[in-house]
């Protein structure tokens, strides 16, 4: 289980690192951070700041024009926003929940910038998108009938918190962040207390590797971590863990590095029944997470309609005074000027005594809570900023930049982190950042300099085992096992129509002649030929499926690439199709990156591997996680598509065709060709 870091080879030697040692560690990271920030704010501006509307449009940056279809007032009195682009303006886009963005507008005005509304996104829906912003009121000049537009911005505060963290953690001396840090980075040997009996209290039907698990947790006075490969129920375990925590502890943090991450924890947390309150904007727009956001919580206090009314009344004094004011103020009588300032002073006063009451509410609702749930970021929100925790849990930290966890790391006595850094790595956009180590996780350099923190999940309820095996063998040292209610569930078990079937399939187009092809606009990479050749085969698939037969269970598929430009082919193809194109609409049928599935799932996944050339080059193909977490999302069927003579000249993918071969799963897509 060990990678091929620096650090292990000194470990087989009982070498640790010495506090020093880390500190100078955490200096070389804070320089890599500030490297990527500077990376991402000059991509950023080269993309948007510099390039005129239809150029950011072009690059998905920028909706516009776009007309505002509904106003609503959101949690805290705030206005949100539906926005509607033209139907002809269908191209892809970045836009997606939880990023921040700005309303603008496009008339020219004397300053010489348009003037702006901020918010942030809180719903993506074809050419419709919802702005949560950070006003209560719609500004003139949007009322004005000018052309609007909205524009991605660049995010600083995410950096700015981490630049801090990084800074707290290295000067850290004498205290318990200094102890976790020397922990997490291998200076310090991590301590677990004798487990009990009588430990879990909780009832569960987790199985024995969950169970230990948890128990793992409980007993870790530093540091604990749960590795959870694909399929084997890292988020129940993890909930369940939490559950156990808080019957011990009175008030924990609970983070991960996305919105929809915390989401999803935050629902699990509340179907619990337990006092939970999720910090920051929520991605998923349901019920049972809006109802345990803040805002919501202190809408529902005793106080809050005290708080409204002081609030009304000051904006009503504040109205009165402007209304008092001409055109220019010194033509005011002195009566007029001391009955303007006396409501000015009133309403100052008012919103005062309104934001002491809401300070007052808030540590009132936090008080009384049992778990937090935020960003890695959202753990600097200014409301729990001065709070403290027996336990900081971080999910899904093999995909967090270090930097982000050391921010809520440094509000906890002991850290708990859930994840697998045998899956996608964090996004660096810096390449220089990346080679040098940002992209090194924190997750990743606990589990190979203290193996003991780790504690593996081993039970897979997901995929055949066939499915399974290689992913097992290759980057879990064939500790991974399926449950006997998964272990032979292919096609087959699904339906006998599909009989019989392979688990696991290798379409080979070598000899065919299907090149890939470079589009030097995006510099990605497309084969249009091996996307036909993937889509005739599952159609092939599916023949036997009776379409008039409708089941509570349809099949579900993915069809995974990875690159930008393969998709496009694929998806394009499919659009038309009768048969796939209507599985697209019923929504049965998905399409995307490798990243776009993680976390997903489907009955089928067929990947078109892409590359074919006479140098063997396969790109970031190279990036073997990557392929992990696709060929993982498969629950019956795995189907991959690609050249064997360009992939064969990888050793990950050698092995891999070996695989197929030794369990018969290898076909010539000649056999495809000839039965069209």
């Amino acid at each position: 289980m060990r990678g091929g870091s620096p650090w292990t080879a000194l470990a087989d030697f009982d070498f640790k690192p010495s506090t020093a040692s880390v500190t100078e560690e955490l200096r070389r990271v804070h320089a890599l951070m500030q490297l990527e920030q500077r990376e991402d704010q000059a991509q950023f501006k080269l993309k948007n700041a510099k390039a005129s509307i239809q150029e950011r449009q072009r690059r998905g940056l920028t909706w516009f024009p776009v007309t505002i279809t509904q106003e609503d007032i959101g949690f805290g009195g705030k206005l949100v926003l539906e926005m509607e682009r033209p139907a002809s303006q269908q191209g892809l886009h970045l836009f997606q929940v939880g990023r921040n963005a700005s309303l603008f507008g496009a008339a020219p005005v004397q300053s010489g910038d348009p003037p702006t509304l901020h918010g942030v996104v809180t719903s993506v829906r074809r050419n419709k998108l919802q702005l949560t912003t950070t006003k209560e009121a719609l500004p003139d000049w949007v009322l004005d009938g000018g052309r609007l537009g909205i524009d991605l911005t660049f995010d600083a505060v995410s950096y700015r918190e981490m630049d801090q963290a990084l800074s707290d953690v290295i000067g850290a001396r004498g205290n318990r962040l200094a102890e976790l840090r020397d922990v997490l980075l291998g200076a310090r040997q991590a301590r677990f207390r004798s487990p009990h009996v009588d430990d879990l209290f909780y009832p569960s039907p987790l199985n024995e590797s969950q169970l230990a698990a948890v128990r793992h947790v409980i007993t870790a006075q530093d540091v604990g971590i749960i590795h959870g490969p694909p399929g084997t129920g890292k988020t129940t375990t993890l909930v369940q863990a939490i559950l156990e925590t808080i019957r011990r502890e009175r008030r924990v943090l609970v983070c991960a590095p996305s919105n929809t991450a915390v989401d999803l924890l935050t629902e699990k947390l509340a179907e619990r029944g337990v006092n939970v309150i999720r910090m920051g904007n929520p991605s998923r727009v349901s019920d049972l997470l809006l109802a345990h956001t803040l805002d919501a919580r202190l809408m529902a206090h005793p106080s809050y309609s005290k708080m409204r009314a002081m609030r009304q009344t000051a904006d009503q004094c504040r109205d009165k005074a402007n209304g008092l004011a001409p055109q220019n103020v010194r033509h005011l009588g002195f009566e007029a000027r001391q009955q303007r300032q006396q409501f000015r002073d009133e309403a100052r006063q008012l919103f005062l005594q309104a934001d002491d009451l809401e300070r007052y509410i808030t540590e009132q609702v936090l008080e009384s809570v049992q778990i937090i749930t935020c960003t890695l970021v959202g753990a600097s929100n200014r409301n729990i900023r001065h709070l403290s925790f027996d336990t900081v849990f971080i999910d899904e930290a093999a995909q967090a930049l270090e930097p982000g966890c050391w921010i809520p790391i440094a509000k906890g006595q002991r850290v708990i982190l859930a994840g697998d850094h045998h899956q996608l790595p964090p996004t660096v956009k810096s390449e220089k950042a990346a080679r040098e180590g940002l992209r090194e996780t924190l997750f990743e350099k606990c589990i190979q300099r203290q193996p003991v923190t780790a504690c593996m999940l081993n039970l897979q309820y997901r995929m055949h085992e066939q499915i399974m095996a290689f992913s097992s063998e290759r980057f879990y040292g064939g500790q991974l096992q399926a449950d006997a209610s998964v272990r032979e569930a292919g096609l087959e078990a699904y339906d006998k129509c599909f009989a019989p079937d392979l688990p696991v399939e290798f379409l080979d187009t070598a000899g065919l002649g299907f090149l890939e092809l470079t589009i030097p606009e995006s510099r990605s990479t497309a084969n249009p030929e091996e996307a036909d050749l993937l889509l005739q085969r599952l159609v092939q698939l599916l023949k036997p499926c009776d379409p008039e037969v409708h089941r509570e269970d349809p099949l579900t598929i993915g069809v995974i690439a990875p690159y930008r430009a393969q998709i496009n082919c694929l998806k394009d193809a499919i659009e038309v199709h009768e048969q796939l194109g209507g599985l697209l609409q019923q929504r049965l049928l998905s399409v995307g990156t490798v990243d776009s599935f993680q976390g997903q799932e489907r009955d089928i996944i067929a990947i078109s591997l892409t590359r074919s050339n006479h140098s063997g080059d396969i790109g970031f193909l190279s990036d073997v996680r990557r392929m992990n977490v696709g060929m993982t999302r498969a629950r019956r069927k795995l189907l991959l598509v690609g050249d064997s003579s360009t992939l064969s000249v990888n050793p990950f993918f050698k092995e891999l065709l070996a695989f197929v071969e030794r369990i018969g799963g290898d076909r010539t897509a000649w056999e495809i060709v000839d039965q069209c």
